[in-house]
């Protein structure tokens, strides 16, 4: 838990789930929102344990049986101080164990009560299940993705479980929050992957307008077609990313590479890309990763070094600007964005699962005795 940051003092009850729930709400913690995760039982906890991934850092956990009405008591008891409750289950599940939106809103008419899920709350698909590549799949975001006469390549979960669900889930929230602060009213957010994966092909869809998209997989400008917008073999089996779009950054990168842009076809005449492609590789199949990171390090040709996530931890740009952090001894990318004036400071280890259930508890003001009682039940953990 920080105690510093733009949301400090911002209270968010998360209600555990997987990959973009906690992905959400490990953005508020890094924010200095004080995150509190409601785990289940042990038996009935996620496969994908939070505390054992960087997604669960700076929480303070506590278990509850929410199949049990004690236990979602103490969830309402929860609520009823927060200024958010961030939830992932399916339509209707929540309402059915008694802290759906009027549940939660009826103790707290401010509460931000965000529901993230994939299809969202309404609509065919709404209460059928889903994975990130379900989700991208039907928001038009995966078929073009893929090499020229292949078949479409999941981008990871990238898509729809971090930029479409997470971190839209995370801008409803914080546009929720200031609304608040002129209505006096919470409300709720409907956060949704398949929403979101589409929104993040607006772009796409501008080019489309203009005619200047194909739909077919590695033929367009940006989807590795473009001999000057793609990924290169070096001598090492390593690879270099290239991205000179503009004329200026073009020729700086065939200078770079010894070529004579005269004697090459025209940046873009489509027609002539498979042979302007097959002379940019032989080019640079003549050196390794590292010597052409050497080469175009610090000039605008827009060429990088491919790096794996591991590698990434240790490249000096990000090292001088602090992208990675450590985190119980293992690398995480640091919180962004970052903050001039209420940066948060370093992210806390995920805890364990129920590490402060007396602790919060003894926060509502539940005596020892009512701590106990509720253990005794197994409301609480």
């Amino acid at each position: 838990m920080t105690e510093a940051g733009p949301l400090a003092g911002t209270v968010v009850i998360e209600v555990a789930g997987l990959a973009p729930v906690p992905f959400a709400c490990m953005m508020l913690a890094d924010m200095g929102a004080d995150v509190i995760r409601v785990d289940r039982p042990a038996g009935a906890a996620l496969p994908a344990a939070p505390d054992e991934s960087p997604l669960g850092r700076g929480r303070r956990s506590i278990v509850i049986d929410l199949k049990q009405p004690a236990g979602v008591g103490v969830l309402l008891r929860l609520t009823a101080g927060a200024d958010v409750l961030v939830e992932g289950f399916r339509p209707g599940v929540a309402e059915r164990l008694g802290f759906g939106p009027e549940d939660c809103l009826g103790g707290n008419g401010r509460l931000v009560y965000a529901r993230l899920t994939g299809w969202g709350q309404d609509g065919p698909l709404a209460r059928t299940a889903g994975h990130d590549i379900d989700y991208i799949a039907m928001a038009g975001a995966l078929a073009p993705i893929g090499a020229a006469g292949g078949p479409p390549v999941p981008p990871l979960n990238l898509v729809a479980d971090f930029g479409g669900g997470g971190m839209l889930c995370v801008a409803g929230v914080l546009a929720a929050l200031l609304e608040r602060e002129r209505s006096g009213r919470g409300q709720v957010v409907d956060a949704a992957m398949v929403d979101g994966s589409a929104l993040l092909t607006a772009f796409l869809h501008g080019l489309r307008a203009a005619g200047e998209w194909r739909d077919e997989r590695g033929a367009n400008l940006l989807d590795g077609g473009a001999p000057f917008y793609t990924t290169y073999l070096t001598a090492d089996g390593g690879y270099m990313a290239v991205g000179a779009l503009e004329p200026g950054f073009y020729a700086d990168l065939l200078a770079r590479l010894g070529l004579d842009g005269g004697e090459l076809p025209a940046q873009y005449d489509r027609a002539a890309w498979p042979a302007l492609r097959a002379r940019l590789a032989a080019a640079f199949a003549t050196r390794t990763r590292a010597e052409w990171a050497e080469v175009f390090d610090g000039t605008d040709a827009c060429v990088a070094p491919v790096l794996s996530p591991a590698e990434a931890a240790g490249h000096p740009h990000n090292l001088a600007r602090g992208v990675f952090t450590e985190v119980a001894g293992a690398p995480q990318p640091a919180p962004a964005p970052r903050f001039s004036r209420s940066a948060a400071g370093p992210p806390a280890a995920a805890p364990p699962r129920g590490a402060h259930t007396d602790q919060v508890l003894a926060g509502l003001g539940m005596s020892p005795a009512e701590i106990s009682g509720l253990r005794e039940r197994g409301a609480v953990g």
